[in-house]
């Protein structure tokens, strides 16, 4: 069965006129209930990530900092989001819930996060809507616990995983990949073991043919035996955030495409969704879901 982390502080009050479209997370589950690709008994209730888990990622000062709200305010305006112990909590919530899917994800072959992909997050701060890095402390965890010795982060979010690419420099153990457009914030980008920035306006054919000449030879030559997969729909043409031009089924057969490679390579899987920001939320919400019914066709 699809195992997928699910908790109603996803959800989190914000401003009114706020950029990020928070209700994704609340409609997504609904939606994908609705339409039959899943019911209740697929969704599981994350609780808060233990501390330990956070410092082999994060340093000591700023998670003190970000549990006592001590964040100084130059420092939270770079996160987007106004501080407050909820969105602590709900950072502490969507972390545990990628680390439970791992777990899942070694018992079935994947598992999904309605949130998380929040690889803006550094060692010592955060930014761009990103306080902790949930699939960088989950990589982590795996190792520590002995389940998993070398990890490969497919990061496929419009924007490049700067905060994953800085927390695993210098560590061999942990590959991280990603494809992203060339414009996009962040402007000063840090560098990953891998890079492909992609012109503004790329569309379907030529993201797919570089997707699929390229995935296939990294695993090959890295032999992960887990597999982090962060699948951002921002990637469309219609994204307010992003600049490259994907259509929905081009999004689609991304994620059919990375998710068939794991299952025929039998290399576990865990799922975090990232950003997507079209103005249209049914189309933020039909592109998402399409991860979750690629999901359910290839694995169950």
């Amino acid at each position: 069965m699809l195992k997928i982390a699910f908790h109603p502080i996803y959800k989190h009050p914000l401003p009114e006129g706020h950029r990020f479209p928070m209700e994704k997370y609340d409609l997504l589950p609904k939606q994908l209930v609705y339409e039959g690709t899943c019911d209740e008994h697929n969704f599981f209730e994350p609780v808060q990530v233990a501390h330990e888990h956070i410092l082999r990622c994060h340093t000591t000062e700023y998670v003190e900092n970000l549990k006592a709200l001590a964040i100084d305010p130059r420092a939270q305006r770079k996160t987007g989001f106004p501080l407050s112990q909820e969105l602590v909590d709900r950072e502490l919530i969507i972390t545990q819930g990628t680390i439970d899917g791992c777990h899942y994800a070694l018992d079935n072959g994947i598992a999904m996060n309605i949130a998380g992909g929040t690889h803006h997050a550094y060692t010592d701060h955060g930014e761009a809507f990103c306080l902790l890095n949930d699939q960088a402390i989950a990589a982590r965890y795996l190792q520590a616990n002995e389940l998993a010795k070398k990890i490969l982060i497919v990061d496929l979010d419009v924007h490049q995983g700067n905060g994953t690419a800085e927390i695993f420099t210098g560590d061999d153990s942990v590959f991280t990949f990603s494809m992203h457009g060339k414009a996009n914030y962040p402007f000063r980008k840090e560098i990953s073991d891998l890079d492909i920035a992609l012109e503004t306006d790329t569309g379907d054919q030529e993201y797919l043919d570089i997707l699929k000449k390229t995935l296939p030879t990294l695993i090959k030559e890295q032999q992960p035996d887990f597999i982090f997969y962060l699948c951002g729909v921002d990637i469309l043409a219609s994204d307010k955030l992003g600049k490259l031009g994907c259509s929905i089924e081009g999004c689609k057969e991304r994620d059919r495409f990375v998710l068939q490679t794991c299952f025929d390579l039998k290399i576990p899987v865990q799922c975090s969704m990232g950003g997507g920001y079209s103005p249209d939320i049914k189309v933020i919400i039909d592109a998402h879901a399409n991860t979750f019914r690629t999901a359910q066709d290839i694995y169950f």
